[in-house]
C-alpha cells in the first residue's frame, strides 16, 4: 500500500526536494507559504510565471516550485518580469526575490514597476543582508550592525521598501513576517489577486550571516525577535517615531485600485492599428 501523497507535492519539483536552505533559513517557510496561497485560491502553475534574480530567496521559485520559471540576473527580475506581462498580460506573473535584488541594484526597476502599476505579484524577501555571498551590507541593514563589508558598523540607515512602493503608487502594499504564517498566506492569496502591482516585503532570518552578527543564532530566536518587535498598522499610527525605532510594522499598508499598465497598453495599441486600418482602407 502507498503511502499518501500530500496536496501541496503537485506544486513543487519532487524530484528535488527536500530543499537544501540553511538550517533556520526562513525561505522553506516562505516557500510553504507561497505554495499553500496558491493552492488555496485554485491558481494554475501551468498559467503562472515566476521570476527570481541571484540570491537564497531566489531560489524559492527556482528550482523548487513546479511552473515556467526565470532564474534571471541580480537586480533584473522585475525587468524580466515586465517583459513577459506585457507580452502574455493573461498569464500570472510572480517574482521572488530578496531585498539586494529588488530594492538594491534592482531599485530603479521597483519604483517604475510600482508607477506604472504593471500586473505583476513581487515577494521580496527582506532579510537585511546578502546572505548567499558572504554577509556584506544590504539596502536593509539596520543601522550599527557589523557586516563583512562595514566591520566597525552600518552607517547608512535602512530603506523602508515598502513606503518607498506605497508612495510610488503600487495597487497593494503589505508587510509580514516569517512569523506570521497565517497573516502572510492571506496577503499572498490577496496579492495574486489584485489587479495591477502588488508587494509584499516578507521580513525573514539568516542565522548564518545576519544572526551570528546580532546574537541570534537560530531559526527560533528569529521568530521570537520577529513576534516582540512587530507592531500592526493601526496601533503603529498613534506611536511616535522614537517609539517605532526598533518596531516592524505589520500588515496592509495600502489596498487601492489603478488601472493596471499592460491591459492599458494592448488597449492603446489595439486602437492605434485599429486607426491604420482604416486609414489604409480609406
Amino acid at each position: 500500500m502507498s503511502e499518501p501523497r500530500h496536496r501541496l507535492m503537485d506544486y513543487v519539483r519532487e524530484e528535488i526536494m527536500p530543499h537544501r536552505f540553511c538550517v533556520g533559513c526562513g525561505c522553506g517557510t516562505i516557500l510553504n507559504v507561497f505554495t499553500h496561497a496558491v493552492a488555496e485560491i485554485d491558481l494554475d502553475p501551468a498559467r503562472m510565471v515566476c521570476v527570481s534574480g541571484i540570491g537564497c530567496s531566489s531560489w524559492i521559485p527556482s528550482p523548487y516550485f513546479k511552473a515556467d520559471t526565470l532564474h534571471t540576473t541580480h537586480g533584473r527580475p522585475i525587468a524580466f518580469a515586465t517583459g513577459v506581462k506585457v507580452m502574455r498580460p493573461d498569464l500570472k506573473v510572480v517574482v521572488i526575490a530578496g531585498d539586494g535584488d529588488v530594492s538594491g541594484i534592482g531599485g530603479n526597476h521597483l519604483i517604475h514597476a510600482a508607477r506604472r502599476n504593471i500586473g505583476l505579484s513581487v515577494f521580496m524577501v527582506n532579510n537585511g543582508i546578502y546572505g548567499m555571498t558572504g554577509g556584506q551590507v544590504a539596502p536593509t541593514t539596520p543601522e550599527d550592525v557589523k557586516t563583512s563589508t562595514t566591520p566597525h558598523g552600518n552607517i547608512e540607515p535602512p530603506f523602508k521598501v515598502a513606503d518607498l512602493v506605497m508612495a510610488a503608487g503600487a495597487s497593494y502594499v503589505a508587510r509580514w513576517t516569517t512569523y506570521h504564517v497565517f497573516q502572510l498566506r492571506r496577503a499572498m492569496e490577496h496579492a495574486l489577486n489584485k489587479e495591477g502591482f502588488s508587494f509584499i516585503e516578507i521580513v525573514s532570518q539568516c542565522p548564518d550571516y545576519f544572526g551570528r552578527r546580532v546574537g541570534l543564532r537560530t531559526g527560533v530566536d528569529f521568530l521570537q525577535k520577529f513576534k516582540g518587535q512587530s507592531v500592526r498598522v493601526k496601533k503603529a499610527e498613534t506611536m511616535t517615531e522614537e517609539e517605532l525605532a526598533d518596531k516592524i510594522v505589520v500588515g496592509q499598508l495600502c489596498d487601492r485600485d489603478r488601472p493596471e499598465f499592460s491591459s492599458r497598453l494592448h488597449r492603446v495599441t489595439a486602437e492605434q492599428v485599429e486607426l491604420i486600418k482604416k486609414e489604409r482602407a480609406g
